[in-house]
């Protein structure tokens, strides 16, 4: 039972590359055409395969129908949570994950410092989008017409000395960030807190979330959080590898984290 279940899904690959007669079935598979036969039949049956006029087969409906359904029911953030938890245990600091919903972007969860300070971002508490690192990497993974749409219509407070002051300098940043595949947001929505950031990618490479580090500089640097980054890149791309259906990249523990200076702060990653 197991090869036959084996031999069946075999074909779906084959199909995958385009329509393919029975003959062409049978070889791949290295069976006689009457045993490919069965296979394609039963496919057939579930419509997951459709036979065509000319007598190839080719992909079934059924097949986009489920693969469809499955996607919309896919929960990001139940997926990415252990892997934020695991990230949080690993590195000590407080881990987001964000979303991009209808012109904003928001924090979907958040597994707090172990360090006696307490950030004051809520889930469900839209980002300073002009600024914050999961914002940039949402933003950056738009279609260029749709990035320059959506910067003309922000308005760009200056948090600090280091905030993004207008709509080229976050084109330019949109596209760095585009360019290298991760963020940060290094003291531009408050000069104490420094955040970096990696996407989360769905099958079609889009980018589907953003998950941060966030620390305050009176715990580590900035250049100290930046040593993090492979970390937090290996993280997303474990939870992209489960979200789009792949083996996940184990996480990697980091050979030693900076001793916590504690002071009561709050952040935005």
């Amino acid at each position: 039972m197991s090869q036959t279940v084996d031999r069946a899904l075999s074909i779906l690959p084959l199909l995958a590359e385009g329509p393919a007669d029975l003959g062409r079935v049978a070889d791949r598979l290295g069976v006689h055409k009457s045993t490919a036969l069965r296979l394609l039949r039963t496919l057939h049956e579930h419509g997951l395969v459709y036979r065509q006029s000319d007598q190839r087969y080719r992909l079934g409906a059924r097949l986009f129908a489920l693969a469809q359904e499955a996607v919309e029911n896919l929960d990001i953030r139940e997926i990415a949570h252990p892997h934020l938890v695991r990230l949080n245990e690993q590195c000590g600091h407080t881990v987001h994950l964000a979303v991009h919903e209808e012109g904003e972007v928001l924090y979907i969860d958040k597994v707090e410092s172990r360090y006696p300070v307490r950030m004051y971002s809520r889930i469900g508490k839209p980002v300073a989008i002009t600024v914050a690192a999961v914002a940039k990497l949402l933003l950056a993974d738009l279609p260029e017409p749709e990035r320059r749409a959506v910067a003309d219509k922000l308005d760009y407070p200056m948090y600090t000395s280091r905030s993004t002051p207008n709509a080229p300098a976050f084109l330019r940043e949109l596209e760095k960030v585009r360019e290298q595949g991760w963020a940060t947001d290094l003291g531009g929505h408050e000069e104490s807190i420094n955040c970096v950031a990696a996407p989360i990618s769905g099958t079609d490479g889009r980018v589907v979330a953003a998950m941060s580090v966030s620390a305050p500089n009176v715990v580590v640097t900035a250049d100290e959080l930046l040593t993090l980054l492979p970390l937090v890149r290996r993280t997303a791309d474990a939870i992209s590898g489960e979200y789009s259906g792949k083996t996940p990249t184990p996480t990697v523990t980091p050979a030693s984290t900076p001793t916590p200076r504690p002071m009561p702060t709050k952040d935005n990653g």
